[in-house]
């Protein structure tokens, strides 16, 4: 057997009116927290999704970005070329080089799909949004202006205590101990041959190890002289005089 409902209670007619007018005149004696803006700027959040910056140096246009969109707004074009090889006797190699990278802001939806699936840290976020357009065909941005946005991007946050280092920061350091290896073993080649040179420029002692001085020839190894003998002065009248 059902329960019996409980009774309802009684509303008195008017009620939601005098409840919504209250709130009307609560929110009346408050101060206004609109913004004047673009006199205020709006304080966003670090990571929010404005427009989507662009680092071509990590693009390996593997494709993943533009095949995962849903919205088929990023236009990719590139071609190949052979790399030669880096040792001696080694394979050349082929990579695929960037020629064009756009995307339709028109078109977007900001889901971040690209930036997830991208596998090389090539798509960030930036917080700017004052990019507005009276040209449609204005909002679709090449790979200049996607580059532009990635100095608005924010820096990352600080990573734990403890924590391994990024590999990116870790393969740019180590390129900039190779270059600074390289560098140093050249400028030590560049002073090697200066001084090698310095000493070819300068002249080769006499043969047979003898010096002259004063037209006397002096023989080193036997230490014998030889040569003219100084003429000798005359004598003075008057000393024999005296």
């Amino acid at each position: 057997m059902a329960e019996p409902l409980p009774p309802t209670r009684s509303r008195i007619p008017g009620s939601g009116l005098a409840k919504g007018l209250a709130v009307t005149l609560r929110t009346m004696t408050k101060k206004t927290v609109t913004a004047q803006y673009p006199d205020a700027q709006p304080e966003l959040p670090p990571r929010s999704r404005g427009v989507i910056g662009l680092f071509e140096e990590n693009c390996t246009v593997c494709m993943l970005c533009a095949r995962e969109c849903p919205d088929w707004c990023i236009y990719i074009d590139s071609h190949k070329e052979t790399v030669p090889p880096t040792a001696p006797g080694g394979r050349e190699r082929s990579r695929n080089v960037l020629d064009r990278f756009a995307i339709d802001f028109s078109l977007c939806m900001y889901c971040g799909i690209c930036i997830e699936v991208c596998p090389f840290d090539a798509l960030f976020w930036s917080p700017e949004f004052e990019y507005a357009e009276t040209d449609i065909h204005e909002l679709t941005h090449e790979r200049d202006k996607l580059r532009e946005w990635m100095w608005t991007v924010p820096a990352p946050p600080a990573l734990d205590p403890g924590a391994e280092e990024p590999k990116e920061l870790a393969a740019a350091r180590k390129t900039a101990d190779k270059l600074a290896a390289e560098a140093a073993t050249a400028a030590e080649a560049a002073e090697l041959a200066a001084r090698t040179a310095d000493q070819a420029a300068q002249p080769e002692p006499p043969a047979g190890g003898t010096t002259t001085t004063s037209g006397t020839t002096t023989d080193e190894t036997t230490g014998t002289t030889s040569g003219t003998p100084e003429p000798s002065k005359p004598s003075d009248p008057q000393d024999g005089a005296s």
